[in-house]
């Protein structure tokens, strides 16, 4: 069967534009669900509609990575799936220490998605010396003054920061300190970091205020529309108020412009 599979190293030499990186996990997950459902082959117009995007788009991503569909079959899905894990570097296993076991770091820590993504949950690290030897998911809490020994043993390179606000730059530093390149912020704050080290960050409150953003449009324009409806409709419209030099319209006739004393 023909799969379309044209690849050039070449092409990667010249780098994969940031937006296309960020593009390139969501055409990941759709492809797995295509995987899992047995789909040998997607057109580029399916994938793109499934992952969120329009197939210019997806097909100008592509060719970053040097993959061309084939007229008439499309992308070999199973091909896809691995030119798109090797490329985000998830054929290798990555050990990821979190810290901050509250509930969110808890909650990340018993996430299942993870091993099967390549990421591997080697540390769970937390300030609080009550949560020390604390099992989380199978996982024995250590706590933050041995942060340094905990990331050397672990070959940590990539750490998540699930702390308060406040405590946020200080993990962030002494994770840098300790050999980390690359931190998932979840702290509701800016991190300072230096050269060479990547950091992205969620903020669930940003999120909810942009989606309230939405709300708040989609529910003036409905007001909007039924205002329209209204005045379109076949309701009895009221007899225009008379324009008169005395003043205004009132319910027993004009009204003086000015009342008498």
């Amino acid at each position: 069967m023909a799969t379309g599979r044209t690849h050039r190293p070449a092409t990667r030499s010249r780098g994969i534009p940031e937006a296309t990186v960020a593009r390139l996990p969501l055409y990941l997950r759709a492809l797995t669900a295509l995987s899992e459902r047995s789909v040998p082959t997607v057109s580029s117009e399916e994938l793109a509609a499934a992952a969120g995007v329009n197939s210019a788009k997806l097909r100008k991503d592509f060719s970053y990575l040097g993959s061309y569909g084939t007229r008439g079959v499309g992308y070999d899905v199973e091909y896809l799936v691995y030119q798109i894990s090797r490329e985000l570097g998830l054929t290798q296993d990555w050990p990821v220490a979190i810290v901050g076991i509250g509930n969110l770091g808890a909650a990340l820590a018993n996430y299942g998605g993870f091993a099967s993504r390549g990421f591997r949950v080697a540390a769970l690290i937390d300030a609080d010396p009550t949560m020390a030897g604390t099992p989380v998911a199978g996982i024995a809490v250590q706590h933050t003054d041995d942060l340094d020994r905990i990331i050397s043993e672990n070959g940590v390179s990539i750490g998540v920061i699930t702390t308060p606000p406040g405590a946020a730059q200080q993990v962030c530093d002494r994770l840098v300190a300790a050999g980390v390149t690359s931190i998932l912020n979840f702290a509701p704050t800016v991190l300072s970091v230096p050269d060479g080290v990547d950091v992205r960050k969620v903020d669930l409150s940003i999120e909810l205020q942009i989606l309230a953003f939405h709300e708040q449009r989609k529910a003036g324009e409905e007001a909007a529309a039924d205002g329209r409806a209204v005045v379109g409709g076949d309701a009895e419209e009221a007899p225009p108020m008379r324009a008169t030099p005395t003043g205004r319209k009132g319910p027993d006739g004009d009204m003086p412009a000015v009342m008498p004393a």
